[in-house]
């Protein structure tokens, strides 16, 4: 096995782990989101604390998928391969951002006593849920832009996937950071069928380009070749 085609599975293997990691940390927070009370509780809730696990492996992950491609990606522009592992790190940061604000929530339920005002508990429990609303529109919303449109240039300058395919997220990209803009200035709302159509391409370009590199590896290109013959420069 080629070192290109190690660093195709790992890659793709990592990118694959952030769709795997961050669905089910949305399940696990149900309990949070959809009561208006749950502050109240007055018990540690250890499904938070999973579903916060889960999403901070899922960060890890986004800085992985950057950091693994980045020493055949800057091949073709090192300055764009440096901006995708920027963006996967700020992306990466401001999902951790947010599970901060949600166990917090966690323990204010965990350590609230019978004299606690539960009016002030509330208000504060819906303020860092706030907080954490807005760290997924600026996070994984708007980073998504960039990662899609970064990662898209370096695919399609390389020819490493089906130029097509590396369209997906020139396109993509910046149809999701104009998404998170349209959120931000309440012309539509978060998770609407709105939002869902302008990430759609985002979303696609994320799979395709995952399921490619899993199951076929990088087409053949010249960057390839001078990468597979630098085993100093190459990961692992």
């Amino acid at each position: 096995m080629t070192r290109s085609r190690k660093t195709s599975l790992i890659f793709g293997a990592f990118f694959a782990s952030t769709f795997v990691f961050s669905i089910p940390a949305l399940l696990f927070y149900d309990p949070l989101f959809k009561n208006g009370d749950y502050v109240l509780g007055g018990v540690f809730d250890a499904r938070i604390s999973t579903g916060a696990l889960f999403e901070i492996l899922t960060a890890i992950c986004n800085i992985a998928t950057a950091v693994v491609i980045f020493p055949l990606a800057r091949r073709t522009s090192e300055s764009v391969a440096l901006g995708f592992v920027a963006s996967r790190t700020v992306e990466a940061v401001i999902i951790l951002t947010g599970v901060m604000s949600l166990m917090s929530i966690v323990t204010l339920r965990a350590n609230a006593v019978p004299g606690d005002d539960p009016a002030a508990l509330i208000l504060a429990s819906r303020s860092l849920l706030a907080f954490h609303d807005w760290t997924f529109l600026l996070g994984p919303q708007f980073c998504a832009g960039g990662t899609g449109l970064l990662l898209g240039y370096l695919m399609f300058r390389s020819g490493l996937v089906p130029r097509p395919m590396a369209l997906l997220g020139l396109v993509g990209g910046p149809l999701a950071f104009v998404g998170g803009v349209l959120v931000l200035f309440d012309v539509i709302q978060p998770l609407s069928a709105a939002l869902f159509a302008l990430t759609a391409f985002e979303i696609a370009w994320e799979l395709s380009l995952t399921i490619f590199v899993l199951v076929r590896g990088f087409r053949p290109s010249p960057i390839l070749q001078e990468y597979d013959r630098a085993p100093g420069m190459a990961f692992p």
